[in-house]
């Protein structure tokens, strides 16, 4: 078996693209050494782990505040200004 797991600084694109290659490789892998492997359930559990990451992400967006939201439209603002002192 060989799961890597990727970085997904670049965004949800590429989370997803690591879980359809994380599927993949887990039906791969249960195929191959079958399916009550201990392989196969580590491919299974990285999977669920890419997924709980996305659902994270996503709750994450959803929770911004209304200065948030605001500042997203308008980063110039006086609001919005960030100063290193």
């Amino acid at each position: 078996m060989t799961t890597t797991l990727n970085s997904f600084d670049a965004g949800a694109t590429n989370l997803e693209e690591a879980i359809t290659e994380a599927i993949t490789e887990a039906r791969t892998t249960c195929e191959l050494d079958g399916s009550d492997s201990p392989g196969c359930a580590v491919a299974w559990d990285i999977v669920e782990e890419l997924q709980a990451e996305k659902a994270d992400q996503q709750q994450a967006k959803s929770k911004k505040t209304s200065l948030e939201n605001y500042c997203d439209r308008h980063p110039d603002s006086v609001e919005c200004l960030i100063y290193d002192v």
